[in-house]
């Protein structure tokens, strides 16, 4: 069996300006790299207007669910059943893929490429944010060694380093060491790249005017009496917009399957909001007749926060939901063990419906039509898929059988077919979980009770002096991104499946005024991965001039 490596190595890619020529992109309107891969002029825009189709999930487990996977077979998919077909990705951070994932554009049959490319340096947008972020950290640092004119204090500077590799030791460390030129001794920390503001930025601003104003208003510190300090107090905004000229402008590249894809950005979905730039999700809508996209992690995390944040601020909606589930993950969350996943277990697999079931309540609140995909894998038994769908029968819910590792977009044309059902018979009555004129404390215990199902929410006293001086300060009308464990629908990991009657405890909420939300702190979110004891890195390698190990 060949590794998806493998099989991306013996794809037979199409000149990218033949790609762009399918969406009607004109070739004036690209920066190419290379054949295969090229940047989209800002200004360049088709006429169309897609139906936009959200990927999710159920809480992710060990076992893997495919999500990415789904997303490009079932772009793929559209393409077979004769629709112009576009679909909007995240961009793979450097550190994970090193570090535990080995890659992250699709697997099997089902990939974008070159893939090579997309996993490492691809167009450099990855090191633009890292510079422009690490630029306000040295000049915010300077600002204080050199007089200090803004009064910042330096135990309040929130602004963090970041580096887009897993480094635990770079948590938290000290500055300024080793004598008097060296700067101002204080604590610093370390973020990786996908957690910086600045990509959150940049994935949610419209257009260049837009992301100045974001960059702008972006708090990284405060003063000796308490009050904020920006990017634009520090007089850099201008330096930001040249060193993130060329990131903003979306990749495009395409499948095995020649879809075009476009892949723009990549914020962690546990930490920021996780999705792609609504730059480009536009404009794979204004090319296609259906743009496939996805969010982080499950529906609790990457769906909410694609619904309530990132179509609320771009003026975007859905058409519809596509759940993806595996035999294997379901399993999971009723109880079995990762190494037990092979041995037939039907009753694990119905306690497991619960969380499933959760998910498809979620997608329900938002008002949108759904179908549940459930990504096949060659350990599921005849008595666990008979099971499933029997479960889905008598619960109405549509579901799809989906086998795009194996066959690509022709393994979800029958996905394709009852996502477009979906779309033309279900009403869709779209609506947000919270109103944004709620207050912080407001949206926050909707989104625990409404999204997660938590009994109660509490919030510590640094939480609720935070959302307090939030308010003074003017912002208590930002909306919401929950930083919360992906594994769990409550905020504790080791509760899988369903969880009932539990609390969610809110131990601080941050500013990210640039992205224009607050970051409602849970359980133990980490801001800097670490690598695991043995790296996927340790598994690649260039042997006769081509990469091996990368997944």
């Amino acid at each position: 069996m060949l590794s998806d490596l493998e099989i991306a190595q013996k794809a037979e890619m199409k000149n990218i300006t033949e790609i762009a020529a399918s969406l009607g992109i004109a070739e004036d309107d690209l920066e190419t790299y290379g054949k295969y891969k090229a940047k989209v002029a800002l200004n360049a825009k088709g006429n169309k207007n897609a139906k936009l189709v959200l990927v999710t999930a159920i809480n992710p487990t060990p076992a893997g669910e495919g999500k990415s996977t789904t997303t490009i077979g079932l772009g793929d998919a559209f393409s077979r059943l004769g629709y112009k077909s576009c679909i909007a990705l995240r961009e793979p951070s450097f550190g994970p893929v090193l570090g535990v994932k080995g890659g992250a554009a699709g697997g099997g049959y089902a990939q974008v490429v070159p893939m090579e490319d997309i996993n490492l340096h691809f167009t450099g947008d990855f090191h633009a944010i890292e510079a422009a972020n690490n630029t306000v950290s040295a000049v915010l640092d300077n600002h204080i060694y050199q007089g200090n004119e803004l009064h910042i204090d330096p135990t309040r500077v929130i602004w963090h380093r970041v580096i887009d590799m897993n480094d635990r030791a770079l948590r938290n460390c000290v500055i300024g060491m080793g004598g008097p030129t060296n700067g101002v001794v204080r604590e610093d920390h370390f973020d990786i790249v996908v957690a910086s503001e600045i990509m959150a930025i940049l994935c949610l601003a419209s257009d260049m005017d837009d992301l100045r104003a974001r960059l702008d208003r972006t708090v990284v510190a405060y003063t000796y009496d308490r009050m904020p300090v920006t990017i634009k107090d520090l007089n850099i905004t201008g330096a930001l917009m040249m060193i993130l000229k060329d990131a903003i402008c979306p990749n495009l590249v395409q499948t095995l399957e020649h879809t075009p894809c476009f892949i723009h950005g990549g914020p962690f979905a546990n930490i920021a909001h996780g999705c792609n730039s609504v730059i480009a999700t536009k404009k794979a809508m204004s090319y296609a007749d259906y743009a496939v996209t996805e969010a982080g992690f499950g529906c609790d995390l990457g769906a909410e926060k694609f619904i309530d944040i990132k179509c609320r601020q771009a003026g975007i909606q859905p058409s519809a939901v596509v759940i993806v589930a595996t035999i294997r993950a379901l399993k999971m969350h009723g109880g079995v063990k990762k190494e037990d996943l092979g041995v037939e277990n039907v009753d694990a697999l119905k306690d497991g419906f619960k969380n499933l079931e959760k998910h498809i309540e979620n997608v329900k609140k938002f008002g949108l039509p759904y179908v549940v995909a459930i990504n096949r894998f060659s350990s599921d038994t005849e008595a666990e898929l008979k099971a499933l769908e029997d479960w889905s029968v008598e619960n109405g819910h549509p579901v799809s059988l989906s086998e795009v590792w194996a066959k690509g977009g022709e393994g979800a044309v029958d996905l394709a077919k009852k996502v477009i059902a979906e779309i033309e018979n279900n009403k869709n009555e779209f609506k947000f979980i919270y109103d944004a004129e709620d207050t912080i404390k407001t949206k926050i215990t909707k989104i625990c009770k409404e999204i997660y199902g938590a009994a109660n929410v509490e919030f510590t006293q640094d939480a609720k002096n935070q959302m307090a001086r939030l308010t003074k300060l003017g912002f208590g009308d930002q909306l919401v991104c929950m930083a919360k464990t992906q594994y769990s629908l409550s905020d504790n990991p080791k509760l899988l499946g369903r969880p009932e009657d539990f609390t969610v405890t809110i131990r601080g909420v941050t500013p990210s005024i640039g992205a224009g939300f607050v970051v409602a702190l849970s359980g133990d979110i980490m801001r800097m991965p670490g690598l695991p004891k043995v790296p996927a890195a340790e598994k690649m390698d260039i042997v006769d001039g081509k990469i091996v190990g990368l997944f």
